[in-house]
């Protein structure tokens, strides 16, 4: 596995509620533009891990984290962690649409203008390029003025994504990004995810084994807050190492 360039890397990775342990020693390599999936039953502490990549556990009471997340190199764990530049260079798409109550235009704008880019034209230029990115632009180009609130839920997920896209980040986190789509929306966003790894890292939590197989390049199974196996996808679906992960995969439980 280590024949791709690493771009992040957990090490001695523990994560507490309180008193709590909901990560026990989570040590893996996530590789630059390829997708990794975590599959696991619920409360197997997914949505955990992927939200320290972005520090956005920062924000629970009472928790705490041990270990080391590194991203190109840096600690990002580290006092000194600059959190606003690391969620910028860390994108985050949520399992439910989130889309701000404004026009589809300013959905996108806005990051870009929090971001101090007062440059009109550049931002109007972001604004397309993050459309047409995230395959969204020949649905939305005649509305740009009306409300995001207006799309239906695969097209605000998708708006979702190119709002992440904007703020060109090198990571991007999905958290169950297709939880609550239709069948047709999560093709489309599965394909967009794919297509997405061209230029990006991507990280997908998803209960849905199927979809792991299909987008991802590497998966991790989780379970009761371990690692338990890691490896290329191909691998870990056909010939999975543990007794764990295959009873996980057969469907026997979670």
């Amino acid at each position: 596995m280590d024949k791709h360039e690493v771009q992040i890397r957990v090490s001695n990775l523990n994560f507490f509620y309180g008193k709590t342990c909901a990560l026990k020693n989570i040590n893996m390599d996530i590789y630059k533009k390829k997708i990794t999936a975590i599959i696991g039953p619920s409360g197997c502490g997914k949505s955990t891990l992927i939200r320290l990549f972005n520090r956005m556990n920062d924000l629970v009471l009472n928790s705490r984290v041990e270990g080391h997340i590194y991203i190109d190199g840096e600690d990002i764990l580290s006092a000194k962690t600059d959190v606003v530049e690391l969620r910028r260079k860390v994108g985050m798409v949520f399992q439910k649409p989130n889309p701000f109550p404004k026009s589809i235009y300013r959905n996108i704008s806005y990051g870009l203008e929090v971001n101090n880019v007062k440059n009109k034209k550049y931002i109007e230029e972001k604004v397309i390029d993050s459309l047409k990115n995230s395959a969204l632009w020949e649905e939305v180009k005649d509305r740009l003025n009306e409300s995001a609130l207006m799309l239906s839920g695969g097209q605000q997920q998708r708006l979702c994504i190119a709002r992440c896209l904007a703020v060109e980040p090198e990571v991007i986190l999905f958290d169950e990004p297709c939880a609550s789509l239709d069948p047709i929306s999560t093709r489309k966003i599965e394909e967009l995810i794919t297509e997405l790894k061209k230029q990006y890292t991507i990280v997908i939590v998803t209960h849905n084994m199927q979809q792991a197989a299909r987008v991802s390049d590497y998966t991790a199974f989780l379970y009761l807050g371990e690692l338990v196996e890691y490896g290329t996808t191909e691998k870990l679906f056909t010939v999975p190492e543990n007794p764990k992960t295959e009873e996980y995969l057969s469907g026997k439980f979670g």
